[in-house]
């Protein structure tokens, strides 16, 4: 697969020198870096872009300002690109209005995108816009991305008699590497305290998703999302092996009677 990433500062080069360092063999990716200043009113897209990019499968959109949304039209036709993923790990990124607008501007153009918040979201067949709010897509290309990429999935292996973790595997890594990050912290806890740390692992990455409350998503933030996420891919394989625990009311033993 040959990528084609949309830069503008240290998230992007994050998100790119992970999906470089664990790509299957024969994906490419060429970056290209977005003004860092737009004008209010962009009346020629085409004079903030270079006079040509290199063909591509895939974009992936990493810019922090929503102006570069008005150009991907553009950079998709120059570079052939049939896909598109633009990330929204932040809504200043990619508005919601905008973001519909954008989907459609492509889907004239017969190419597919997917528009995650948070990013993380992204699976080979859907991704979230809002808390309990799933959008669906149909490219090949998109979702080849995502078996290897998007919302994460790791694979746990416990020990049955000490309820510990023996190995974490990686199948489909968040696209920034925290997903990876995570599972290599897990091994050798418990049951009990696995899903907890993890959350604490996915923050002190850090994950880079805003902390900007959202009425969409109830009121939470897209970090706190993401971590969510995460939690939730462990919490029904660690679930068999936790220990419930009852707690007694003060006075009163487990059978409910008076000490």
């Amino acid at each position: 697969m040959r990528i084609l990433a949309i830069i503008s500062g240290e998230y992007g080069i994050r998100h790119v020198d992970n999906v470089r360092a664990h790509a299957p063999q024969g994906w490419t990716i060429e970056t290209w870096k977005a003004p860092a200043v737009f004008p209010l009113i962009m009346d020629y897209p085409e004079d903030f872009l270079p006079a040509s990019f290199p063909e591509c499968d895939l974009i992936l959109s990493f810019a922090e300002n929503k102006s570069v949304a008005e150009l991907i039209p553009e950079i998709a036709k120059m570079s052939g690109a049939s896909g598109v993923v633009v990330a929204v790990d932040s809504e200043n990124w990619l508005p919601r209005g905008l973001a519909r607008q954008l989907i459609g501007w492509l889907e004239r153009m017969n190419v597919a995108c997917a528009t995650p918040k948070p990013l993380c979201s992204l699976t080979e067949k859907d991704y979230k816009i809002t808390r309990r709010e799933r959008e669906s897509y149909d490219s090949p290309v998109i979702s080849e991305f995502a078996r290897y990429f998007g919302q994460p999935d790791i694979q746990l292996t416990l020990n049955e008699e000490t309820r510990t973790i023996t190995s974490a595997k990686v199948r489909r890594d968040a696209v920034c590497g925290c997903a990876r990050h995570v599972a290599e912290k897990l091994v050798g806890l418990s049951a009990d305290e696995a899903e907890e740390k993890a959350g604490l692992f996915h923050h002190h990455f850090p994950c880079l998703a805003s902390m900007v409350k959202l009425n969409d998503y109830n009121h939470d933030t897209l970090m706190h999302e993401s971590g969510h996420l995460l939690q939730d891919n462990l919490a029904e394989q660690l679930k068999p092996f936790k220990q419930t625990r009852y707690i007694a009311p003060g006075g009163l033993i487990d059978n409910g009677t008076q000490q």
